[in-house]
């Protein structure tokens, strides 16, 4: 029976949470604690990659991270965005979120429905002329720039920020009683084993959002309970509601 669910994301800000309505629904109590955290990289580390921002014409965010590291590289470096910069988000939510730097209606915005890159390409084809930049995490695949040279697009990937290990206290690792994991990252496995190395699973439920994760759970020799998304339940959220529904005793 689940009972105790760690959610391996910061607390959601908004009391809407579709999290709070399946704690409410199956009477669970769900911890948000992070396996990792992301730092942003220096200038310095940044100009070593030999990457100038005002070469490219559009920029693609697939995460709301992509974003902040992005401008506030860009302040560090003194670059100014030039207004007509174009911005390619594999969500509306990102899409949204680039309103905390710059006055959305004045951009050239353009978003994808399911938070993958692939839904995203057919508008980045309509604007194949245009020198894409594409901010990434020191933790990445080759699969976006992949399918980017697929369709002959010009672009350019770099790394803004790294992802660490986000450690846990003696007092986490005393009181680790819970009833199923959710991962929504590789690093998140590797954080998991690095605070854990005696980790048995036994009763424990894993649950991952991603192919990347998916495997970096077989690797780790763990067993994979659920995995998201899916064409039925594209969300998390969705996916661990109906696991819930058939986990019901």
């Amino acid at each position: 029976m689940i009972k105790k669910i760690l959610v391996s994301q910061p607390k959601p800000t908004s009391e809407k949470s579709p999290y709070y309505d399946i704690a409410e629904r199956f009477g669970v109590e769900l911890v948000f604690r992070p396996f990792i955290k992301v730092e942003g990289m220096s200038a310095r580390e940044f100009r070593a990659q030999r990457v100038n921002i005002l070469d490219y014409t559009a920029v693609v965010f697939t995460s709301r991270h992509a974003i902040d590291h992005f401008f506030t590289l860009a302040k560090e470096l003194r670059v100014t965005i030039p207004e007509d910069m174009k911005y390619f988000c594999v969500t509306e939510t990102i899409a949204l979120y680039i309103q905390k730097y710059v006055q959305y209606r004045k951009r050239k915005v353009f978003f994808g429905t399911t938070g993958k890159v692939d839904d995203l390409l057919p508008t980045m084809v309509k604007h194949k002329t245009e020198k894409y930049l594409v901010p990434m995490s020191d933790v990445h695949s080759d699969s976006l720039s992949t399918l980017l040279d697929s369709k002959k697009l010009i672009h350019k990937e770099c790394v803004m920020y790294k992802t660490v290990s986000n450690d846990f206290t003696e007092e986490e690792v005393k009181t680790f009683d819970y009833d199923m994991l959710i991962f929504f990252s590789p690093s998140g496995i590797e954080s998991l084993t690095k605070n854990f190395p005696n980790f048995e699973q036994g009763k424990i439920a894993i649950a991952t959002f991603g192919p990347a994760t998916a495997k970096a759970v077989h690797d780790a020799g763990l067993r994979l309970d659920l995995e998201a998304p899916s064409e039925k339940y594209p969300s998390m959220t969705g996916a661990l509601q109906h696991y819930l529904f058939m986990n019901e005793e």
